[in-house]
């Protein structure tokens, strides 16, 4: 069985006018924000009435607003938003291993494909940082840990022994290094099991998988502290971990469906029956509700206990003009939608479901990604227009090209992996 994806020149052209379109209305996009006013006096003054309370400084809370922060902000969205569906599809895999799955045995290239964005999407994470930490992260800034400074917080200098340069950076390093390293050596043990057979490096990708998942577990929680909780440096939550987590999960996950789909309605993976689409579209069903359970556990928690330095998180968004619009449309997108349209056994398993809930369902998380960096960075003065859209397509082609170009690279069928007929026989 010997099953090659074709990344054709139409395809790839298609991905460069998205590319194109992107880069026209990041243009579009960054013109409108020079060219307009960001008064909303109302949210700013909901915001320093409780900054007040806590004792923080206005010059701090409200910094003279640039327009190129508002491309910074979407920057680093994107790229911990599609850092994380990278390495959650590479979870994925090592997951079915260590669960020693065989109902997945037939549909593993396509995460080990999203994989393949993880070293560029590191890379641009380190050159985005590097450019952007004092407007991105306003913990990076000296004057928070000078006393004699009359911008001196005391919250943050508290924090400092974890929040500096060098050991937020020696984090990011160790971390995306060694999920490279766990997803260099399931690639070249997945090449070797396609040439020579036998369950030798199924073995060895189980053992391999194991360790990962022990080393992912903790280590995705802390990047979620220092590439999303820290933004918001005075606020933090006990379960923002599991949170960030959830919303990658699903997103991967989502990804993970839609391709799958998409290539079989091109005539590839043919032997993928309903049983298999069954399965994958559980997976998004269940995580939207697990995702929602964190999300309402979070809030409720937070917001009812109305503890000030706890509920200004929430504040920031509910009573916000900018914002609240889209802390509804949260919800609707990543809860209500995918719970009520994939509830039924048959949602589930044909494809012209899935095909409509799965784009919904990533759109929707790359909005819980906006929601969780952009009041944190730009308070009073974000949107939501051109410029977020034009940089997403830009990401989202340069995501896609490497994701395809990666799928070719191998069959797409495991041929040789010891559980494959199971997934071949698969039923439910």
């Amino acid at each position: 069985m010997e099953d090659r994806f074709d990344f054709t020149q139409s395809a790839k052209k298609n991905l460069f006018y998205l590319l194109i379109g992107g880069i026209i209305l990041t243009l579009i996009g960054v013109y409108s924000v020079m060219n307009s006013g960001h008064g909303h006096e109302e949210v700013s003054n909901a915001l320093d009435s409780h900054a007040s309370g806590l004792g923080h400084s206005d010059d701090n809370l409200h910094p003279e607003f640039h327009w190129y922060q508002r491309v910074y902000s979407n920057l680093w969205i994107n790229v911990v938003y599609f850092l994380g569906i990278s390495i959650s599809a590479i979870f994925f895999v090592a997951i079915q291993y260590v669960a020693q799955a065989g109902w997945s045995a037939g549909i593993l290239r396509v995460p080990l494909a999203i994989g393949r964005w993880l070293p560029i999407g590191s890379v641009l994470m380190f050159l985005i940082f590097a450019i952007t930490n004092h407007d991105i992260f306003h913990w990076t800034h000296d004057y928070l840990y000078d006393t004699s400074d009359p911008r001196y917080d005391y919250i943050i200098d508290g924090k400092k022994a974890y929040l500096n340069l060098p050991f937020f950076l020696g984090r990011m390093i160790i971390f995306v290094g060694i999920w490279y390293i766990f997803y260099a050596l399931i690639l070249k043990h997945t090449a070797i099991e396609d040439k020579d057979g036998g369950s030798d490096s199924w073995k060895k990708l189980f053992t391999i998988s194991t360790i990962f998942v022990v080393f992912y577990a903790f280590s995705q929680s802390i990047a979620a502290w220092d590439w999303v909780l820290s933004i918001d440096t005075h606020w933090f939550s006990t379960m923002f971990g599991w949170y960030v987590f959830a919303s990658w999960w699903v997103s991967a996950l989502a990804l993970i469906t839609y391709m799958i789909v998409i290539l079989r309605d091109n005539g590839y993976l043919t032997f993928i029956n309903h049983s298999v689409i069954h399965d994958l579209g559980k997976y998004v069903f269940a995580f939207s509700v697990f995702w929602t359970y964190i999300w309402f556990s979070q809030f409720l928690l937070i917001y009812y206990a109305n503890i000030p330095e706890e509920t200004i998180y929430f504040v920031e968004r509910l009573e916000s003009d900018i914002y609240f619009p889209f802390f509804v449309l949260n919800l609707i997108l990543n809860f209500f939608f995918p719970f009520l349209f994939l509830m039924t056994r048959a949602s589930k398993r044909f494809t012209r479901f899935l095909k409509i809930a799965c784009p919904v369902v990533l759109f929707g998380h790359f909005i819980d990604f906006y929601l969780m960096v952009t009041p944190g960075v730009l308070r009073e003065n974000g949107g939501f227009g051109f410029l977020e859209i034009g940089i997403l397509m830009i990401f989202l082609s340069a995501f896609l090209y490497v994701v395809l170009n990666g799928l070719k690279k191998l069959p797409l069928v495991a041929k040789n992996h010891p559980m494959l007929e199971e997934s071949l026989h698969h039923d439910i």
